[in-house]
Order: structure tokens, then C-alpha cells, then sequence
């Protein structure tokens, strides 16, 4: 897939020239956007044993590694190939935590079906995570979990558009090279994601304010 970006051939070109002093700056400007993704994609059971700064650290060391092999045939832009790093990174960090998986769920009960790859779980422990106090959690927890049960109403890959879009904020462009698209697809896709979600929230009046937030309003 050709990079489309200009801001991408850019960095693209600055990792070509100047190598792993270029990885470094680019990382740095990414990294808060990285953090918030593995909080996100995390397995919730694990929270408390893995932090997401030891993650990103594992990750970049990787990166610099591997930086010779995707400068010489870079497939994906910058951002998306970090952002394969740092899940990669994740993925193989939560498989070492469950090969003991007895101290991993005493320490909290497993969720139902989870994996790393369940978007609509990774949206409602993101939602949770939100409620910062009992008096919120009174008010919002119904929403949240009627806003799950919408998202459990779509497609996997509609489910997981939403997330790139919403949660992760990536671009159009972008959520095209994570699923292997084309920029029209995704953004056709996109759309009607958009719409079989609202129909679904539609259905749940005290889920007006999310449904809101969906709608870019």
C-alpha cells in the first residue's frame, strides 16, 4: 500500500537519513499516543502487573532493531508500523503473564471471553476506567454497559473501525493500512459502522450522550 501522507514520507525519509537519532525524535512525538493505545488494547486482568510505559520501552527497543529492515521496504507508514511494534510488544508481554494463570486471575476475576483482540471489551474497560467516582458510576454505568451491548450488535470489523477512529484517533488513511484497505473502503466502511451504531444506541434513550460523541456533535 503507497503512503499517502505527506507528513509520513517525511518522517519516512528523516528515518532514512538520519537512522535511528530520526527514530528517537519521531518516537518521542508519538509516544503519548502510543501510551494511550496499550492502555486500551490491554487485557484489564493485568493492569496492575503490567505498565504501559515498560511496554512502549520494550517496543522501541525493538523499533530501533528492526529500523534497517523497514526503511529498506517501508509497507505501512511510521505511525501504523510503531504502532505494530507496540502491539506486537503487548501481545507477547500479556502471553507471559497468563502462562501463570493462576496468580493472574486471583488477582482479579477474568472477563468474560476476553482477548487482546475484542474491541468491544477493550471500549467498555476503557469507558469504566472513565468513571472516576461511585455518584458517576450510579449515572453512567447503564450507559456504558447498553453502549457495549450495541457494539457487540456489529460486525468485528465494524466494531474495530469505530475503535481505530474513536479510541485510537487514527485517520481514514491511516485505519486503511491497519486493516489492509483502500482509502475509499475504509472510509465507506467507516460510515456505515457509524450508522448501524447510532441505529443501535438510537434504540437506548439514556444513551443520547454517547451517541452525540459518536456523531462528532
Amino acid at each position: 500500500m503507497m503512503i499517502e501522507e505527506s507528513n509520513d514520507k517525511s518522517e519516512l525519509e528523516q528515518l532514512k537519513a538520519e537512522g535511528n537519532i530520526a527514530l528517537a525524535r519521531i518516537y518521542a512525538s508519538n509516544q503519548e499516543r502510543l501510551e494511550r493505545i496499550v492502555v486500551f488494547r490491554m487485557d484489564p486482568r493485568i493492569r496492575r502487573r503490567i505498565d504501559a510505559a515498560d511496554v512502549l520501552q520494550e517496543a522501541y527497543l525493538e523499533m530501533d532493531r528492526r529500523l534497517h529492515d523497514y526503511v529498506a521496504d517501508p509497507k505501512v507508514s511510521v505511525l501504523i508500523w510503531m504502532r505494530q511494534r507496540v502491539l506486537q510488544k503487548l501481545i507477547d508481554m500479556q502471553r507471559e503473564q497468563f502462562r501463570d494463570k493462576r496468580d493472574v486471575n486471583k488477582e482479579q476475576q477474568p472477563a468474560a471471553n476476553w482477548n487482546s483482540g475484542n474491541t468491544s471489551l477493550s471500549v467498555n474497560a476503557f469507558l469504566a476506567a472513565s468513571i472516576t467516582s461511585p455518584s458517576q458510576f450510579l449515572i453512567r454505568n447503564e450507559d456504558v454497559l447498553q453502549l457495549q451491548s450495541a457494539m457487540d450488535s456489529l460486525s468485528d470489523i465494524d466494531r474495530e473501525v469505530i475503535a481505530l477512529r474513536h479510541f485510537e484517533q487514527l485517520t481514514n488513511q491511516q485505519v486503511a493500512e491497519v486493516l489492509s484497505l483502500s482509502t475509499t473502503a475504509a472510509s465507506n466502511r467507516y460510515i456505515r459502522a457509524l450508522n448501524r451504531l447510532s441505529d443501535s444506541v438510537s434504540t437506548h434513550p439514556s444513551t443520547g450522550e454517547q451517541k452525540g460523541e459518536m456523531d462528532g456533535n
